[in-house]
């Protein structure tokens, strides 16, 4: 199924709790986002990158990455996953299933997409979630099926719109580690200086 999986990976906000852009943050070695690209390359070759006010800084270090602008990125979430959403359809038309990530979990890594992708072919479920701190989000795997969903999503309205709303055909795989994600200075101090 690695040919029929895209990653998309949702890198489009401003960090305005942080003060810098998250995306560039060092950890271990390489930016979030570069950590994610990477990763998410070990799984699938069809990756799409949204990313949001021009930065030329997070355009360079995704280069070789297929990237969109998403210029309606302050609209909220639903923009870039719809953004991101139309480009994979466009560029990798024999994708059957997409997984949608954000830069700012720093302990995202190959083994957490590809066990979606194997909770899917198991499961049968068109919905495969991760599931920390007693919630399910992302990264999170839609079958194609669901596109229509997606792209009527709006605002600050995320994936985990759908998930609650179709919770029947939603599986999940654990990821505990999943409930860090990066959104201000002490997030960032306490990963580097745990």
């Amino acid at each position: 199924m690695k040919n029929k999986t895209a990653i998309i990976i949702l890198a489009a906000g401003n960090s305005s709790r942080l003060g810098e852009p998250k995306q560039l943050l060092l950890y271990q070695g390489k930016t979030l986002l570069r950590h994610t690209a990477d990763e998410a390359l070990k799984v699938t070759s069809q990756i799409v990158v949204v990313t949001g006010e021009v930065n030329i800084q997070i355009e360079e270090e995704i280069k070789h990455f297929h990237q969109i602008r998403n210029d309606n990125w302050a609209e909220g979430m639903a923009s870039s996953l719809k953004k991101g959403l139309k480009e994979a359809v466009k560029c990798f038309p024999e994708a059957e299933q997409f997984i949608f990530t954000v830069c700012d979990q720093p302990f995202i890594n190959d083994s957490i997409f590809q066990a979606l992708i194997d909770k899917k072919d198991t499961s049968k479920k068109g919905i495969v979630a991760s599931s920390y701190a007693d919630t399910l989000g992302v990264p999170v795997l839609f079958d194609s099926s669901y596109s229509e969903k997606l792209l009527n999503l709006n605002g600050q309205e995320g994936a985990r719109k759908l998930i609650r709303q179709y919770k029947d055909d939603t599986a999940f795989v654990l990821f505990p580690q999943g409930l860090w994600d990066i959104d201000t200075p002490e997030d960032y101090k306490k990963l580097i200086n745990p």
